[in-house]
């Protein structure tokens, strides 16, 4: 499937806290779409805390399964 968007690229910081809560394969499930849109998302926050705090929010609904940017979702 190909993106009508630009391709983010992955932060160094985002593949390291997704190696370290063990999301990789999550992360990998999710669609293109969403693995894009949630890279720009944390990028573009501006202050270093808000780009923490999408992270974690990312990380969170790896883990959990059923949501993708607080909406429900079924993989």
């Amino acid at each position: 499937m190909a993106l009508k968007r630009p391709i983010n690229p992955m932060p160094s910081f985002v593949e390291d806290a997704l190696h370290e809560r063990g999301l990789t394969d999550a992360y990998g499930r999710r669609p293109p779409y969403q693995r894009n849109d949630y890279l720009g998302w944390i990028m573009r926050a501006k202050r270093p805390a808000t780009r923490m705090k999408r992270l974690h929010q990312m990380l969170d609904e790896l883990e959990s399964g059923d949501r993708y940017m607080k909406m429900k979702y079924r993989g």
